[in-house]
C-alpha cells in the first residue's frame, strides 16, 4: 500500500495516511496485520488527544521511569578535547538503564487501553527487552521477547534481567541470529496471535504508525534537553549528536530542534570493521532504497535486493535498515550522518569511563566518538549535546573479553 510522496514536513505535521515521510515509510505488511495496524492507529490517535492518557503516561514516566533525566556537563572530557563544551543528556539514568523505557511505557498503556493482555517485543542489545519486561511486570501483562541467539550470548546479563521480571525470552537461531531475525519471529507471532497480542516495536521503524508513535513517545528527551540547555547556557546548543540504529533516541532528541536552523544534528551509525560489505551497519554509507519489515527506507542490500550481512561491536546497532523519518530529513539536509568504527567506539567507551566515571553503552559510545571529534574541531564557546542513550553495565563483560583478545 503506497500513497503519493509528501512534499514537506515540519515538526508539527504528520506522515500521510499511509505513513509516508516523503518517499519513505509506508505500510508493507501481510493483509492479516492490516486490521491490527488500523486499530492501533485509531487507538493511538485517540490516546494522543486524551489528556487523561497523557497525564497517566507522564506520571509513570516520572514515578516509575525516573524522568526528567538531567543534562550533565562532561567537564573532564571537554578539557581533554580542548574545544567545545560537551553535555550529556543522561538517558542512562532511567529505570532499566536506557531511553527504551519511554516508548515501552507508552505502548504498554496503549495496549491496556485496547484490551490487549499479551505483549511481544524484539530486542538486540537487550535494553528494549528489559524495558518491555519491566512494564509488563508493572501492569501484569504476559510478555514474550524475541532475541537473536548471538545477541543472547553478547547480552547474557539482560537476558537474565528479562527472565527475572517474568518475561519469556525466545532465542532465534535463523539467519545471522541477531536483531533482524528477532523482528521476523516477532512479526510471525503477531500474525498468529493478532487478536490478543500487541507488538511493542522498539524503534522508529516498521509499518505505520510505529515510526511516528515511537518518535512521539521519545520526544520527551528533546523537550527536556531544550529547556535544560537553555537553563545552563542561556541559548540553544550548536550541535546535537546521537547514535542511530533504528534511530529512536536520536529522533527523540532531534525532533524538537528541527525548526532551529542554527542547531546542527548528526546521527552516528555503526561503521564496524570498516565500510566493506558485511563488515558494518552504516546504511547511509553503503545502503540503497528498499523495503524491509514493514517500510521503505535505506537498507544494506545487494543489487538483487538480498539483505547483506551486518556487523557492529554493538548488538543494538547492527540492523540493516534505518528509520524512515531519518532518511527523509537526511534528504532535506536537516540531519547529517556519520559513522564510528568498532575500534573508535571501544576507545571512547574507555575514555568516558576513565575521565567521567560514567560507563556508556556501546551504542552511546558511537555518538561519543563523533562528539569528541567535533569538540576538538570547534572553539571553546560552542556547545555540543550528546544523547547518552544507555549505560554500559550490559557491555562490560563483552568489552573485557574483546580487550583480553
Amino acid at each position: 500500500m503506497k500513497a503519493a510522496a509528501t512534499p514537506s514536513l515540519d515538526r508539527f505535521s504528520q506522515p500521510d495516511a499511509a505513513g509516508h515521510f516523503g518517499p519513505y515509510g509506508g505500510l508493507f505488511v501481510p493483509e492479516t496485520l492490516m486490521t491490527a495496524l488500523e486499530e492501533l492507529s485509531a487507538a493511538y490517535a485517540a490516546a494522543k488527544a486524551d489528556p487523561g492518557f497523557q497525564a497517566d503516561l507522564a506520571g509513570h514516566l516520572r514515578d516509575f521511569a525516573g524522568r526528567p533525566t538531567p543534562i550533565y556537563f562532561a567537564e573532564r572530557l571537554t578539557a581533554h578535547c580542548g574545544g567545545a563544551r560537551i553535555y550529556f543528556k543522561r538517558e542512562d539514568l532511567l529505570h532499566t538503564g536506557a531511553h527504551k523505557i519511554n516508548n515501552a511505557l507508552g505502548q504498554a498503556l496503549l495496549a491496556r487501553r485496547m484490551g490487549k493482555k499479551r505483549i511481544i517485543a524484539e530486542t538486540g542489545a537487550g535494553q528494549h527487552g528489559v524495558a518491555t519486561a519491566a512494564v509488563c511486570a508493572r501492569f501484569g501483562l504476559e510478555c514474550v521477547i524475541y532475541m537473536g541467539a548471538v545477541d543472547m550470548e553478547r547480552q547474557a546479563l539482560n537476558v537474565f534481567r528479562m527472565r527475572l521480571m517474568g518475561a519469556e525470552v525466545r532465542g532465534v537461531e535463523a539467519g545471522q541470529r541477531t536483531l533482524k531475525e528477532a523482528i521476523n519471529e516477532a512479526m510471525r507471532d503477531w500474525v498468529t496471535n493478532v487478536r490478543t497480542t500487541h507488538y511493542i516495536l522498539g524503534t522508529v521503524y516498521g509499518a505505520h504508525p510505529y515510526p511516528m508513535m515511537v518518535r512521539d513517545f521519545h520526544r520527551v528527551i528533546g523537550t527536556e534537553a531544550r529547556a535544560q540547555i537553555l537553563g545552563r547556557e542561556g541559548r540553544l546548543p550548536d550541535e546535537l549528536i546521537a547514535c542511530v540504529g533504528g534511530g529512536s533516541n536520536a529522533m527523540g532528541l532531534f525532533f524538537d530542534f528541527l525548526e532551529d536552523p542554527g542547531v546542527r544534528m548528526i546521527g552516528v551509525e555503526a561503521g564496524g570493521r570498516g565500510i566493506r560489505t558485511g563488515e558494518h551497519a552504516a546504511r547511509f554509507a553503503g545502503g540503497r532504497l528498499g523495503v524491509l519489515q514493514g517500510c521503505e527506507t535505506f537498507i544494506l542490500q545487494d543489487g538483487d535486493g538480498q539483505i547483506e550481512l551486518t556487523h557492529s561491536v554493538s548488538a543494538g546497532l547492527d540492523y540493516p535498515a534505518v528509520g524512515p523519518e531519518h532518511a527523509f530529513y537526511r534528504d532535506r539536509g536537516r540531519i547529517e550522518f556519520a559513522y564510528a568504527t568498532d575500534e573508535e567506539v571501544l576507545e571512547a567507551f574507555r575514555l568516558c569511563s576513565r575521565l567521567e566515571g560514567i560507563i556508556p553503552a556501546l551504542e552511546s559510545s558511537h555518538a561519543l566518538v563523533h562528539a569528541l571529534k567535533r569538540a576538538r574541531a570547534l572553539p571553546a564557546d560552542k556547545v555540543i549535546v550528546v544523547s547518552l542513550s544507555g549505560r554500559g553495565d550490559k557491555d562490560v563483560q563483552q568489552v573485557a573479553a574483546i580487550l583480553k583478545k
